[in-house]
């Protein structure tokens, strides 16, 4: 008998669209035109844009993380191309492409949704997900060969992030934050902002004088809490669920799971590992050309997050998908590398 017991299966989920096809783009325009006035900040199509990062963020995962049992592809009546690409590779097995259909299954009326923040409160319900899962945006990246144990250890969470009051026990950002609301404002204009999505799903966990101001970097999650917490709180799931486009009075779902693992004494802080953040349609292209080359010499990076690289120019484009070819390697060479 083997002294160490097998481990758990993790599996990964990714969320994904391409807001050029056809049939998306017919449903948005024909929601919005419901709602009048001007596209709202959560429908600008960036939001949507598809510049085949998810090509990348899967490669990394058959690379660097092939003890991950399945890859589940959230979208909605969509397939990317990265499926067809597969075929005929030992990995081709390993990718599920989940429908949105499948994770609203008994809430149908919020479909179709353009709202990341609702389908990703929904993730859990995937069917035969493992337990332990990861969630990545479509435009994650792993950049180096990376073990269970960087998420998952000691029967807890991995978390990332730092401890943060929250905004209404700082005086000077509360003062802000009240002379921002007595501005004139259109309230379809305004973004959905981060800082306070997670403040609100710390609370949500408990959490009301700080808060894990959480990295944008894969999330591990245990479906067990979160299926317990929404059994608890139906309400929260429903209210969640029912905003087609991003809102700032959603929370996020990953920040939430994290909180109730750090509430129920399973989850630590490992600060070991870092993220690149890289933004090329907004970024001047010496400083991403330092990023990257920093990332290259510095061994803790072992995460990458590329932001809207569909309205990046195009040299900043060209030294982005060069680097990841470097550091990554295409789809199908990662296939047929990659194995249990």
């Amino acid at each position: 008998m083997s002294a160490n017991p097998p481990r758990a299966p993790i599996d990964a989920v990714i969320t994904w669209v391409d807001g050029s096809d056809p049939g998306h783009a017919a449903q948005l325009a024909h929601y919005l035109a419901g709602l009048g006035g001007a596209r709202p900040a959560a429908a600008q199509p960036t939001r949507f844009g598809d510049d085949g990062e998810i090509d990348w963020c899967v490669a990394s995962i058959l690379r660097f993380a092939p003890w991950i049992r399945t890859i589940h592809i959230v979208t909605a009546d969509q397939t990317p191309s990265l499926v067809e690409r597969l075929r005929g590779t030992p990995q081709a097995g390993r990718v599920r492409v989940v429908d949105h259909r499948e994770i609203f299954a008994g809430h149908e009326q919020h479909l179709p949704t353009f709202n990341s923040r609702a389908i990703i409160t929904a993730l859990w319900r995937i069917q035969g997900l493992a337990d332990h899962y990861i969630y990545f945006n479509d435009d994650f990246v792993l950049l180096q060969p990376l073990a269970p144990e960087d998420f998952f250890r000691d029967g807890r969470v991995v978390a990332r992030g730092a401890w943060h009051p929250q905004t209404r026990h700082r005086p000077a950002r509360r003062l802000l934050t009240a002379l921002r609301r007595r501005l004139p404002n259109d309230p379809a204009l305004a973004r959905a902002g981060d800082l306070a999505a997670q403040e609100l799903s710390a609370r949500l966990a408990g959490f009301d004088q700080r808060f894990l101001r959480m990295e944008h970097n894969p999330f591990p999650q245990r479906r067990q809490t979160l299926e317990r917490f929404f059994q608890q709180h139906p309400d929260l799931l429903e209210h969640n669920l029912g905003f087609r486009l991003r809102s700032s009075q959603q929370f996020k779902t990953e920040v939430l799971a994290t909180h109730l693992e750090l509430a129920n004494g399973s989850a630590l802080l490992d600060k070991r590992l870092r993220t690149l953040q890289l933004k090329p349609a907004e970024q001047w292209l010496p400083r991403l050309q330092a990023k990257v080359a920093r990332a290259d010499r510095d061994p803790r990076y072992a995460f990458a997050c590329v932001q809207s690289l569909d309205l990046a120019p195009p040299r900043a484009r060209a030294c982005i998908t060069e680097w990841l070819q470097q550091r990554v390697g295409s789809l199908v060479e990662a296939a047929r590398a990659g194995g249990p």
